[in-house]
């Protein structure tokens, strides 16, 4: 999923633009643009203006390239990444598995920091070119894990590999291997907030071709993703299982160079914003003022605050497009814009932020609180999808994967099944059954935005109860016709129905929370909605990684190995997928309770 965001349009004079002179003159692009030419008003506005070859169209090809690319660079990297990490590094399954959740939910925190540093310092042009850096950095340092014999252990026989007598990847050869990921950690922490806030930067939203531009761009960038995805888990992949894990990587390694160049060739025709202070210090300072004031009394209405009892200053900067009103929920945060004597200065400015907030700051800080409690139901309904890289990875490995008598259908690919239901239900739904729904509810989407979560939390439910079902069926087989290799007499496709149920959770619950997030925030809030939804991605895979080691170590006894043992046909995988589906069922219950109180 992405993130979706408008801002609006600004540019500035070269001799106020310090964060972007600073980042050209240093090491960040070379002999890069002055902001001489850039305009100052909406009419004269690059994207329309036929004498400006600034923004527009232009700029934006090099940047949606530059974003291709990079997420064909890391996307290709990891769409096959447990499989290496077992099969040629010949780590323990549970061991690999907290590798990728641990990894995953890290690179989705991350944007909130990068998000942070772009707004508050060096602006977005700046963290996207030191970010890809980093991105080329880490790619190539991984990349080196499989090119290098000392970088790896030695290769092992599949029989070997089958009963876990290979020699592992050691201390030295796997913190070579962290290297490399927290690179890409930090790379990530910058192209992910900023691409396609800066993609709409080079747009003039108050103008009706700005307008049509945006929402363009955001179908270009959807459709690019999509198109990226089913590369990487076909061809990557591909190449990755059956040529060579060197060529494998270093298809990636190739793609994010060519990202890098991409960006700096189009330098001199974007639009360039200046950062103007990153929201989450208004969060601090509303929090802080609230407690300091936390026993004064407020005024008996609210209405009151036109008599002064407010600070209601005009708005200021240029991606702030609405005015919140006071609210009485949450009142207790409305004590941060009480005026006290002597907080303001005789022109109306405030003597110190820290002291009195503004009640757009303190309604900015409402829309988080009321948002949270939705945001953690949507962690559990992105759980299951997490086991589309780890587990459901392992389960086709030892499934017949074969299609023909000489092509075999690599185990990483088996996403390409949720990603063909979502491109296929998508536009069904858009076209055809939201009308129809529309006519039978009279709501402007169909169905509402909580209704859609909720069908999607149904089918992460649905999805763990078929996949555990298919997995007995696969490990009763593979026990009962036993080979040297565990493999048992059941096509990989069997996965298909679990895979399809995935799609369906993403397509209403993932999406929906994207939605969500979209229409109960500002506009200049949606970024941080917008990463709310990373982090729960975040979180999804800490609670993946938490779950694998709790049973990991709690379901094993001296007769029996653990649920989630190395030879899975001998684990109880099943168990695991039932667990996650009763934990779905218990989250749908908090959901529907949170749904009910939540107030738009």
């Amino acid at each position: 999923m992405m993130m979706a965001m408008e801002e609006n349009y600004e540019t500035k004079q070269s001799s106020s633009s310090w964060c972007l002179a600073s980042c050209i003159n240093s090491s960040c692009v070379q002999n890069g643009p002055t902001l001489a030419n850039v305009p100052n008003s909406a009419s004269q506005s690059s994207a329309t203006n036929p004498k400006n070859h600034r923004g527009g169209w232009k700029a934006v090809s090099f940047i949606l390239g530059n974003e291709t690319f990079e997420r064909l660079a890391v996307f290709g990297l990891f769409a096959n990444f447990m499989v290496y990490l077992t099969r040629e590094l010949h780590l323990d399954q549970v061991y690999a598995a907290n590798i990728v959740s641990i990894w995953f939910g890290v690179t989705n925190f991350a944007p909130l920091f990068g998000a942070f540093i772009s707004d508050a310092y060096i602006g977005r042009f700046c963290t996207i070119a030191l970010a890809s850096f980093a991105t080329l950095s880490g790619l190539m340092v991984v990349t080196l894990t499989s090119c290098f014999p000392q970088l790896h252990p030695p290769p092992c026989t599949p029989q070997q590999l089958a009963s876990s007598r290979c020699v592992k990847a050691n201390n030295y050869q796997m913190s070579v291997l962290f290297l490399g990921l927290c690179l890409l950690t930090i790379g990530s922490a910058g192209v992910r907030p900023c691409s396609i806030p800066f993609g709409v930067d080079q747009f003039d939203p108050t103008t009706n071709e700005g307008k049509k531009g945006i929402n363009s761009y955001f179908n270009l960038y959807y459709t690019t993703f999509t198109m990226v995805l089913l590369f990487t888990q076909t061809v990557v992949v591909y190449i990755q299982e059956t040529v060579s894990w060197k060529i494998g990587f270093g298809i990636p390694t190739f793609f994010m160079f060519c990202s890098v160049i991409m960006f700096f060739v189009g330098t001199r025709l974007y639009v360039y914003v200046i950062p103007e202070g990153s929201i989450f210090s208004g969060f601090a300072q509303v929090l802080v003022a609230a407690y300091r004031k936390r026993k004064l009394n407020l005024p008996m209405s609210e209405e009151e605050k036109l008599d002064g009892f407010y600070y209601d200053p005009p708005l200021t900067g240029t991606t702030v497009l609405s005015k919140l009103p006071l609210t009485k929920q949450f009142r207790v945060l409305n004590k941060a814009a009480l005026i006290m004597e002597g907080e303001l200065n005789p022109d109306g400015s405030r003597v110190s932020k820290w002291r009195v907030a503004s009640i757009q700051q303190v309604e900015e800080v409402k829309c988080i609180t009321r948002i949270i409690p939705v945001w953690v139901a949507g962690i559990l309904s992105l759980t299951p999808m997490t086991q589309q890289g780890t587990f459901i990875v392992l389960q086709a490995l030892k499934m017949n994967r074969h299609i023909g008598p000489k092509f075999q259908f690599p185990a990483g690919s088996q996403g390409v099944i949720s990603l063909i239901t979502i491109a296929l239900w998508l536009p069904f739904y858009d076209r055809i059954l939201v009308p129809k729904l529309r006519k039978i509810t009279k709501h402007e989407g169909g169905i509402t935005i909580f209704q859609r979560i909720g069908i999607g939390i149904v089918f992460s439910i649905l999805s763990m109860v078929v996949a555990g079902f298919v997995e007995k069926v696969r490990r009763d087989l593979a026990n009962s016709n036993p080979t040297p290799l565990g493999i048992a007499p059941m096509s990989v496709f069997w996965l298909a129905p679990q895979l399809i149920l995935l799609g369906f959770n993403e397509a209403f619950s993932a999406i929906g929370q994207i939605e969500f997030f979209n229409r109960q925030f500002p506009e200049h809030m949606r970024s941080i909605g917008n990463s709310l939804f990373w982090c729960s991605f975040a979180v999804s895979n800490y609670v993946s990684s938490i779950l694998v080691n709790i049973v990991h170590h709690a379901t094993k006894t001296h007769n029996h190995p653990d649920w989630l043992t190395n030879n899975i046909n001998d684990g109880r995988i099943d168990y695991f997928y039932y667990l996650i589906g009763g934990l779905a069922t218990l989250n749908m219950v908090y959901f529907i309770y949170v749904a009910r109180r939540y107030q738009y």
